[in-house]
């Protein structure tokens, strides 16, 4: 007797199957529970520094990209195969086995109701059966033994396969997961309406990757409900790749769209400034200069030798919107003051505030005329993004493990032996079968068989 492979017998063990189940159940409780990748941010800031640090150290924050949920993961696929292997041949000799029903027994205390007695001489009848089982059972094999004539027939004989079936199911659906894990991507992009962008921003702060394409949103549409909450939120988004507009699409919540085997779905929105705010000098109505502005810079009148210096800028001055505080620095003094960018609104909703308060007044250094301009807000949508080269393995996997898992539940081997003797003038037939399991559904087809043989005139 050959000496079992201890390294092989470790691989091949059931329970060794079962750690590795539970592990990797665990590790996906573990990956529900704690916050992952980006998301673990406000998470982590909460722990002492012990904690952090050691979940850090164990990929508590990225389970699924960790060494060791992949090393789980390899090693239950290494126990498939191996129990595959270890299966197959046993798998194969029942597959082909036929049995002879004398050694098996069959034929030994067959009940009545099994046998069936025809005038017909034993030849002719088993000519008839043989006919008749072709076309209810399928191809049948005869065996003549001197005075007996055995007719064997065969069905579900590939039921024995199924377990190896969903072995091949889940070891295909664990390739595919890893397939996406490393080869696929997901991330997010923000593109503001009628701008283009061909980069993504990965998912845990793996970077940037650029798109073999550019996406254009040529209109973001933002509907609210009338409490103030978001309805609907729409971006139309236009591919444009090798210099031309190659497809145009909508994308909304739970209506994501593809293109190049890249998904987009509809994650966020938001307002994004246009730039900084520009102030503008005039003087007699008419302009003399604009200046985009920011704290603490300063630029110089064209006349008077004056020095003007930006020395606030606030985006809601006492609830009154867009302000800069300036500082004019000339011969004839200096000057502080305020220039609002609704500056016309505060005065028709407060008439007199200029005299009330100077300090408002953007005439305050004569004689020139300040006013305010912000930048254009402009909505962009906020897309995410994410390519999965695994998702068709994943299916493949899922397809086999389904037929694998009905072809173990649902069908099963099942043989039907049919003994021909030679009793007096006649012919005797003894009709019996087994089957790998469903001994109650075996029995049920022994009892049509038997009833179709008589039927079809057996029966003396």
């Amino acid at each position: 007797m050959a000496k079992k492979n201890p390294l092989r017998s470790f691989f091949a063990s059931v329970k060794l199957a079962v750690v590795l189940l539970i592990a990797i159940a665990a590790a996906s409780i573990l990956g529900t529970l704690i916050p992952q990748q980006e998301a673990a941010g406000p998470f982590i800031a909460r722990l002492g520094p012990v904690w952090a640090s050691l979940l850090l150290n164990i990929q508590a924050f990225d389970v699924f990209h960790s060494f060791w949920f992949v090393t789980l993961m390899a090693l239950l696929a290494v126990n498939l195969i191996v129990c595959s292997l270890d299966r197959l041949p046993r798998t194969w000799r029942r597959f082909r086995s036929k049995g002879d029903p004398e050694l098996i027994g069959l034929f030994a205390d067959l009940s009545a109701d099994r046998i069936i007695t025809t005038e017909r001489p034993r030849a002719e009848a088993a000519d008839r059966l043989t006919s008749l089982l072709k076309k209810i059972a399928g191809p049948v094999e005869r065996r003549d033994r001197g005075e007996r004539i055995f007719l064997y027939t065969n069905q579900g004989a590939f039921s024995h396969f199924g377990v190896l079936i969903v072995h091949a199911g889940v070891l295909i659906m664990m390739a595919g997961v890893m397939v996406g894990l490393f080869l696929g991507f997901e991330g997010y992009m923000n593109i503001p309406e009628g701008e283009s962008a061909a980069v993504v921003s990965l998912k845990g702060g793996r970077g940037e990757k650029a798109l073999p394409f550019s996406v254009r949103c040529d209109r973001f549409i933002l509907e609210f409900y009338e409490n103030g909450a978001p309805k609907t939120y729409r971006s139309d988004l236009t591919f444009h790749q090798n210099g031309r507009d190659v497809q145009s699409a909508a994308v909304l919540v739970n209506h994501p769209v593809t293109f190049g085997g890249i998904r987009f779905y509809q994650s966020s929105y938001g307002v994004m400034p246009g730039g900084n705010p520009v102030l503008t000098v005039s003087r007699r109505d008419s302009k003399i200069m604009e200046v985009e502005i920011t704290p603490e810079m300063a630029f110089a009148l064209p006349e008077h030798k004056a020095t003007v210096r930006i020395l606030r800028v606030e985006d809601n001055l006492m609830d009154m919107g867009p302000a800069a505080k300036l500082g004019v620095a000339a011969p004839t003094g200096n000057r502080q003051f305020w220039v609002f960018a609704a500056i016309e609104q505060i005065v028709a909703a407060n008439p007199g505030i200029l005299e009330q308060v100077p300090l408002f007044d953007p005439a305050s250094f004569a004689p020139y005329v300040f006013s305010l301009r912000m930048p254009e807000r402009r909505p962009y949508t906020g897309l995410q993004a994410a390519r999965d080269p695994g998702v068709p393995v994943v299916a493949l996997g899922a397809a086999l493990l389904m037929a694998g898992l009905l072809t173990v539940y649902f069908r099963s081997h099942r043989q039907f032996w049919i003994l021909l003797e030679t009793a007096g003038d006649g012919t005797r037939i003894s009709v019996t079968g087994r089957s790998n399991r469903n001994e109650a559904g075996m029995n049920r087809e022994l009892n049509w068989l038997t009833a179709a043989i008589g039927a079809d005139g057996e029966a003396g």
